[in-house]
């Protein structure tokens, strides 16, 4: 009986015009083929040598998977013929498939995203969709596994994002978040040894650089709820970036969904979307204003208090998602020309007016109160994001220098 198995480019281009590369099974001059998943330019491959040329970006990896896939066939092979088995070629391939079919970084990656979505982190679901797709199309295959993201392949994705997508270095860190998160699941299912785990302090290293927070002075605020001359669009997107600020920088997302019977005793009680922490805060005299400009609408107890979830199927987490995001987006174009208006030389976005209450508040409150007002979880969080508004101990410290 004739049975081997060679490293082989199919010549059948697929609608990118790429080539599969594929290990092809021949029993007595009859052939089938088990492709390994990735797809390279035809002047990429070196016939002569049977192997990916140097010119192919990648080239090392794809090489030794070649190598390690032709090695699994040959194993399948040996057993076959050592048990005198006469199956056809077809059979063979069905067999060298489950040898070699390991669970891929794209399946684990589904399902972590998969429960994103039953969890209803629909912010997350649609950031991390986006990466994981980057990931991807780097790649260029969906059977990537575990062994193959190796340091070397992930400082190349690095390099990818930068040069390629013009992504920043912040964006990055969370591109390769993602993967790590994903790989230490897949370390957690016993899908892969932890030996080749790529994060750690001698190889990927994940350090988020640091990143400026920019909030309004409280001159700045005053003019900006002094400002005249605006549209009733204008007027709305101010409202409710006041009452963001008024309530110690509230998240749009919890903003918008706030109901008329979450107030009662002057407070507002409501669950948080991030981390679903109940929290109860007084509402300042300023934020009971803007209530009673919106409580002329109000129908029933059960009404939203702004009426951007007014439409939104509630029941529906991608539908209030989408709801959110396109009001925030609203709302930011409206605030960039109120900004104008006002004569405020900063972007106002509606994250500002989580930074603003940070900035105006500096060291003035204790931080376990801001952390209780910013509704983080811990007070390392708190001191980290706080630290970026207090300056004056630094200002103290110059001046005592140099002014003299």
């Amino acid at each position: 009986m004739s049975l081997n198995a060679k490293i082989v480019l199919r010549k059948k281009p697929n609608k990118e015009g790429l080539y599969p590369l594929a290990i092809r099974i021949t029993k007595n001059r009859s052939s089938t083929y088990h492709y390994v998943g990735h797809y390279i330019e035809l002047k990429h491959w070196d016939e002569k040598n049977i192997r990916v040329r140097k010119s192919c970006p990648n080239f090392s990896y794809l090489n030794n998977l070649l190598t390690t896939r032709l090695s699994e066939a040959n194993k399948v092979l040996i057993e076959l013929q050592s048990s005198n088995k006469n199956l056809s070629v077809s059979q063979i391939k069905e067999k060298l498939y489950k040898a070699s079919n390991s669970v891929t970084f794209f399946d684990v990656a589904e399902d972590f995203l998969k429960e994103l979505e039953v969890n209803k982190r629909m912010a997350q679901l649609s950031a991390d969709k986006a990466r994981v797709n980057h990931f991807l199309n780097f790649s260029k295959t969906k059977h990537l596994t575990f062994p193959e993201i190796t340091e070397q392949f992930l400082r190349k994705f690095k390099s990818y994002l930068k040069k390629e997508r013009n992504i920043s270095e912040r964006s990055i860190v969370n591109n390769l978040v993602v993967i790590r998160t994903i790989y230490n699941r897949a370390i957690k299912l016993d899908i892969v040894d932890k030996k080749l785990y790529p994060f750690g302090s001698d190889k990927i290293r994940i350090k988020f650089p640091e990143t400026e927070k920019l909030g309004l002075t409280k001159e700045e605020v005053i003019k900006f709820e002094k400002v005249k001359n605006l549209t009733e669009c204008e007027v709305h997107a101010r409202n409710v970036w006041l009452f963001s600020f008024y309530l110690a920088g509230i998240r749009v997302a919890d903003l918008l969904k706030i109901r008329w019977n979450d107030i009662y005793d002057n407070r507002l009680h409501y669950r948080m979307n991030k981390n679903l922490k109940l929290l109860s805060l007084k509402i300042p005299n300023k934020a009971l204003v803007i209530l009673t400009h919106y409580s002329v609408n109000k129908i029933e107890d059960n009404d939203f208090v702004f009426p951007e979830m007014k439409k939104a199927d509630i029941n529906n987490p991608k539908d209030v998602y989408n709801k959110v995001k396109t009001a925030t987006r609203k709302f930011n174009s409206h605030l960039k020309k109120i900004a104008i208006k006002a004569k405020i030389n900063k972007p106002i976005t509606m994250h500002i007016a989580r930074h603003s209450f940070g900035t105006i508040s500096e060291d003035k409150i204790p931080i376990n109160m801001l952390q209780k007002l910013y509704r983080h979880s811990s007070l390392t969080t708190t001191i980290s994001y706080q630290s970026n508004f207090i300056h004056k101990d630094t200002d103290n410290a110059l001046d005592s220098v140099i002014d003299f």
